[in-house]
């Protein structure tokens, strides 16, 4: 036991013989200011790579939406005019993501047929209308702004 004692006794004196070891108060701010700017920077960036998903993901809606329109067309080409929802292009493979808009259409209405023009519109989880929306044409791929 006293063995014990004499080497904890030498184990303390060893410890106070070194000093005080830390960090001082001025180290531990720098290095909150340094995490700081970091923050500052890595944040905005962050956003914008998140702003740039939800835009692809509603002009990958957009396309998908495109080809089940033409799916729907050719597996029904004497269709007169159905109006063309989210619900009835289920059946063929098309989901749209959460929260997005899509509006199926022309300048004359809903197409009818396989051979009409047609245009598809999205609008983006969160986007403003003017800023965030996108189309897709019969004859074309996805492009910004709203339908013609």
């Amino acid at each position: 036991m006293i063995r014990i004692n004499r080497a904890l006794d030498a184990r303390l004196v060893a410890l106070r013989k070194d000093g005080d070891k830390g960090f001082t108060l001025i180290e531990l701010l720098v290095v909150v200011i340094i995490i700081g700017i970091l923050a500052a920077i890595a944040i905005p960036v962050y956003l914008g790579i998140q702003n740039n998903a939800k835009n692809s993901a509603v002009q990958s809606d957009l396309t998908n939406a495109k080809t089940a329109v033409v799916a729907y067309f050719t597996a029904n080409p004497s269709a007169a005019g159905p109006a063309l929802t989210t619900a009835v292009l289920s059946t063929y493979g098309f989901t749209v993501t959460a929260s997005n808009t899509i509006a199926y259409g022309t300048a004359s209405g809903t197409p009818a047929s396989a051979s009409a023009a047609f245009c598809i519109s999205g609008i983006r989880v969160g986007g403003v209308a003017a800023t965030d929306t996108y189309n897709v044409t019969s004859s074309g791929g996805v492009g910004a702004g709203a339908c013609p």
